[in-house]
């Protein structure tokens, strides 16, 4: 669960920092939440490029610094160097924020004082550390939550059905970190591709509201309201399949070999059809 939370999660910043225009290693990050799920997906960030020494994690009892004589080894490896010791305090001209904690402990004021084109993933459920329309008054740029009646879902069945599926093809050995972020890259470029008529189709059905909005228009699909795919867009499963497969096998874990990749991604949307 952590490690598909980190891999969907990825998927969105990715996309959402191409909408502001940054790069996820100049990006400060301020994570609130100091479990499973927070440390997984901090620790993955930093595998795609994110630095560690900018990175602010608060638990229930504020900013995890160093210093600190309350910490476990999970939360010693993200005691930073810095003098806030709130959430508040931390949220000072950081780039993105990831909620894994509590309901509404984000505010309109904390979101103003973050650094311009804001990203936010409030990601506690079923309320969000803080709502899409009070940040995005304060000025965050691209907001995401863990519901699936706002836009940006971070939902975990993006992930599993293909990154097994591509697994269990080439009967990989391991999932290791190449084929996570296999996954997450392919999250990111389908996202970013134009939706075929088909697809659009069922995309309309499944979501009436976000299709009447205009979310599925457009040659680039990228926008604020759509950094990541739908959970029922069919060209998921495949494409994330066939991305892992692929890094299984770049990678030395695959024990089958897929010839033509392509080929191989239209025969699990096949299967999936039956």
């Amino acid at each position: 669960d952590q490690h598909g939370t980190a891999i969907i999660s990825l998927a969105a910043i990715i996309n959402a920092l191409k909408m502001v225009g940054k790069k996820i290693e100049d990006c400060r990050f301020v994570v609130n939440g100091a479990g499973a799920a927070g440390i997984a997906c901090s620790r993955f960030y930093i595998t795609a490029g994110a630095k560690r020494s900018n990175f602010i994690m608060c638990d229930s009892k504020g900013v995890i610094y160093k210093g600190r004589t309350d910490l476990n080894p999970e939360k010693q490896e993200f005691a930073a160097e810095t003098d806030a010791r709130t959430l508040a305090d931390a949220m000072k001209g950081a780039d993105i924020f990831l909620g894994f904690s509590a309901p509404n402990c984000v505010t309109a004021e904390m979101v103003k004082s973050m650094n311009k084109g804001a990203v936010i993933f409030a990601m506690a459920n079923p309320v969000p550390e803080i709502f899409p329309d009070v940040a995005l008054a304060a000025g965050a740029a691209v907001v995401g939550t863990g519901r699936s009646d706002f836009p940006n879902q971070i939902n975990n069945v993006l992930g599993f059905p293909g990154i097994f599926r591509g697994a269990l093809d080439v009967r990989a050995r391991d999932i290791n970190e190449a084929m996570k972020l296999a996954a997450a890259n392919a999250l990111a470029e389908l996202a970013a591709e134009p939706i075929p008529a088909d697809v659009k189709e069922q995309l309309t059905a499944a979501y009436p509201a976000d299709a009447a909005a205009g979310m599925f228009e457009g040659e680039s699909q990228l926008k604020a309201t759509y950094v990541i795919p739908k959970p029922f867009d069919p060209r998921v499963v495949p494409r994330v399949a066939m991305r892992v497969a692929e890094a299984a096998m770049k990678t030395g874990v695959a024990q089958l070999k897929i010839e033509d990749l392509k080929e191989y991604e239209k025969s699990v949307a096949k299967r999936i059809k039956k």
